[in-house]
């Protein structure tokens, strides 16, 4: 249970203005905060009252938060505005990096580093000053390897994005596209100097002139394209991965001239959801807002093997026709029987032209199937790849056609 420490005002509190700063800051991480909900905020605590920080702590979660990725940045404001002075130092170091000495150092997680940027907009840390002893010390830096800011902005994980850089990343996957090669099919389609003999236009032509052949049409196959099937995992680990992917989708179901036939969308947690329609929308902000309604289990828990099964039950016939690609984006993390999830990822390799997996668990230098959801579903995809950056779904976009890449799978087969 978390243990609360009493809430401290300072004398004759002006609190409508402290509540409505404090919804501001909130809003700069990002919660969508109005006016009207200031206001609610505002009569709940007039009314409810509070003599205990806990009181008033919920009284206002209740006002300000409706989704459940918005906790954590509630949470991280909220002890941040209303007096904490030991989490001030915390949360500069979220937003700041600094050189640490023997202290215990972790990473910001997720919403930390938001939360900080939203009231510590502009702050520096404390640079501390030279002594004599310093005087004669140079300190030589090596710019050689230094990146530019949107080199940076590439290679970092989803993750530990701010709000601002969360913005950037968007822009630049609105610029990706993800081009797929045409497929030859068996029909052919009228080229001067095809390889196959049309004899049905032959012997048209030859008709209308009394049966007399002058010229042998020719055929050459006719291409088409496959359709792109991406199945995204939305449970808790995965939520700050997808809503990112998903918004990288939305530009590639809404480019034109990219090649693929059509993009079917479909989320999963504990349920299967199609969200193929509200992709469709041109406005990527109401698209993403209306997926998100409709799929119920955001950073719940993870079923993949219910959700592969009822996708290959009531889908797989509809959507995977043309030789679709098939995207899978999950860490990979399952919690029923490794030996249903195996089968249902078989029958789904077999269904599909090429399976590409995008596990964000890749980021790490040491990463191993261990895990037994993961050892269950590398066998049966062709390409197992990593998906937590810029930079890695632009590698995507590079080999999705090449049938040859496997990504990762073999070096980590080897390790099963």
């Amino acid at each position: 249970m978390t243990q609360y420490a009493p809430l401290q005002l300072p004398e004759n509190p002006r609190l409508a203005q402290n509540i409505t700063h404090f919804a501001r800051a909130l809003r700069k991480a990002g919660l969508p905060i109005g006016p009207g909900r200031v206001i609610d905020a505002i009569n709940a605590v007039a009314t409810v009252g509070f003599s205990e920080k806990p009181d008033f702590y919920w009284t206002l979660h209740a006002c300000f938060v409706n989704r459940p990725e918005h906790r954590v940045v509630f949470a991280q404001i909220f002890r941040l505005y209303w007096r904490d002075p030991q989490f001030l130092e915390h949360m500069m170091s979220m937003l700041l990096p600094a050189v640490h000495g023997a202290q215990e150092d972790r990473a910001a997680q997720a919403g930390e580093k938001r939360a900080a940027e939203a009231l510590l907009e502009g702050a520096q840390p404390e640079t501390p000053q030279s002594t004599e002893s310093d005087e004669g010390t140079e300190i030589e830096i090596d710019m050689s390897l230094t990146m530019s800011s949107e080199e940076r902005l590439r290679t970092l994980d989803f993750e530990q994005m701010s709000t601002d850089e969360v913005a950037q990343a968007k822009r630049m996957l609105a610029r990706l596209t993800l081009p797929v090669k045409p497929i030859l099919s068996r029909r052919g389609e009228a080229a001067q100097n095809g390889k196959r003999i049309d004899w049905r236009r032959t012997f048209r032509a030859t008709m209308r002139r009394g049966g007399e052949m002058h010229d042998i049409a020719r055929q050459k196959p006719k291409p088409r394209w496959p359709n792109l099937v991406v199945l995204c995992d939305i449970s808790g680990s995965m939520s700050q991965y997808s809503r990112i992917i998903l918004h990288f989708l939305h530009a590639v179901s809404n480019t034109k001239g990219v090649g693929w036939a059509k993009v079917h969308a479909f989320t999963f947690g504990t349920q299967l959801t199609n969200i193929t329609r509200h992709l469709a929308q041109r406005d990527v902000d109401v698209a993403l807002a209306a997926a998100g309604a409709e799929a119920q289990d955001w950073e719940g828990g993870t079923r993949i093997g219910d959700c592969l099964h009822a996708f290959n039950r009531d889908w797989s016939r509809r959507v995977m026709g043309h030789g679709a690609v098939v995207l899978l984006i999950t860490d990979g993390l399952e919690r029923d029987d490794p030996d249903d999830l195996a089968r249902e990822m078989q029958r789904l390799h077999l269904s599909a032209r090429r399976l590409i997996w995008l596990n964000p668990l890749l980021r790490w230098d040491g990463f191993a199937p261990k895990a037994r959801g993961i050892s269950a579903m590398l066998p049966h995809v062709d390409s197992f790849r990593a998906g937590h950056s810029v930079a890695s779904l632009e590698e995507l976009a590079k080999v999705i056609s090449r049938p040859d890449d496997v990504g990762e799978k073999a070096r980590l087969l080897g390790s099963l």
